[in-house]
């Protein structure tokens, strides 16, 4: 006679632990409460997040995003830093909703892999909270998925998920652009989520030492440090912005890079002109495109080159914008008329 508590199978036979879910939930617990935000109505364990929009909004209109990481997640495994890889998931979908003018106000991870690993997924989650918190928006709940078979071993995915509100009279779209507006760029912090399966290429080819650093100048950066440093945020400043001057576009510098974020918000017939020569490049640009010999247009259309963002008013606002900031910004260019049927130009 068989013993059937001696033999079967139970799900962490399977490779689903699911007390090792739990004791996540519990070391996360205080994270999230530190994202927490007076129209939260619910703590974390539900089944859903529940977010009361309350008296605040007249006639809001709801703007939502989503988006990942991208193969920076297996850079960070390599050098085993995994801290501030939230920060990125979380800045990747707040900025983006961030460019119609729309405040972040709450927001939603996932996190697959193959065996969980609580230690390293709080690490991320610790990461995500922190973009929560630099956003203003609540981390409202989220998914953990042990999947073995799916994914190797030690592999994890992050997506995440952004609600913000704007008011439909502030709502940022782009139709008041003229060519009388110029460009103001926002610094970036490095290649922000965007071009890494190429970044990892140029490692790849050129056997680039990862702890050497990025140039010869005193108290340079390392090309790890300069390639893992968490994408910027912009909400407050661009929040703040919006309160006081007459913005009518704004662009997230991702993936597609100068040529090809900004013209999205750019109303045809009209194009752009930007000049490469008005901002300083970060070297781990230059690093880039010497050790894969990348050309300048491939570098445009795939990094950031230094802007994360973009903002739109009219010339005559420009100094007094870039003098109410708190931190570098730049005239990169200005809204003209398409030459030629190239809406995208480069002087300089």
């Amino acid at each position: 006679m068989t013993d059937d508590k001696a033999t079967g199978l139970s799900y962490r036979d399977a490779g689903v632990d699911i007390d090792a879910g739990n004791a996540l939930v519990d070391r996360i617990k205080p994270l999230v409460q530190a994202t927490r935000r007076p129209e939260v109505l619910a703590g974390l364990g539900g089944f859903g997040g529940l977010f009361q929009l309350g008296q605040g909004y007249k006639d809001p209109v709801l703007v939502s995003g989503t988006d990942g990481v991208g193969t920076k997640l297996l850079l960070a495994r390599q050098l085993d830093r995994h801290d501030h890889i939230g920060i990125d998931l979380v800045a990747m979908c707040v900025n983006d909703i961030l460019v119609c003018g729309a405040e972040p106000l709450f927001f939603l991870d996932y996190f697959a892999c193959s065996k969980l690993d609580v230690g390293l997924a709080t690490r991320v989650v610790g990461g995500i909270a922190e973009g929560c918190r630099l956003a203003g928006c609540a981390l409202i709940g989220g998914e953990t998925a042990e999947m073995p078979g799916m994914y190797g071993e030690g592999d994890y995915d992050l997506a995440g998920f952004a609600v913000g509100a704007v008011e439909r009279d502030q709502l940022i779209d782009g139709s008041r652009i003229d060519s009388d507006c110029v460009l103001i760029g926002l610094a970036s912090s490095g290649p922000h989520s965007n071009g890494y399966s190429l970044i990892r290429k140029i490692i790849e080819i050129a056997d680039a030492d990862l702890a050497a650093p990025i140039d010869d100048g005193a108290g340079s950066q390392s090309l790890a440090e300069a390639l893992m440093q968490p994408t910027r945020i912009y909400v407050r400043t661009a929040l703040d912005v919006l309160n006081r001057h007459d913005i009518r576009g704004m662009a997230h510098i991702t993936g597609g890079g100068l040529t090809e974020n900004i013209i999205r918000v750019i109303p045809e017939p009209l194009g752009i002109s930007i000049d490469p020569g008005a901002w300083p490049r970060p070297p781990v640009f230059d690093w880039l495109a010497r050790a894969g010999k990348v050309d300048e247009p491939e570098m445009r259309r795939t990094f950031n080159m230094g802007l994360g963002f973009v903002l739109v008013c009219p010339a005559a606002e420009a100094d007094a914008l870039i003098d109410s900031l708190d931190e570098p910004a730049w005239v990169i260019g200005r809204v003209c008329q398409a030459n030629a049927g190239e809406r995208v130009q480069f002087r300089g």
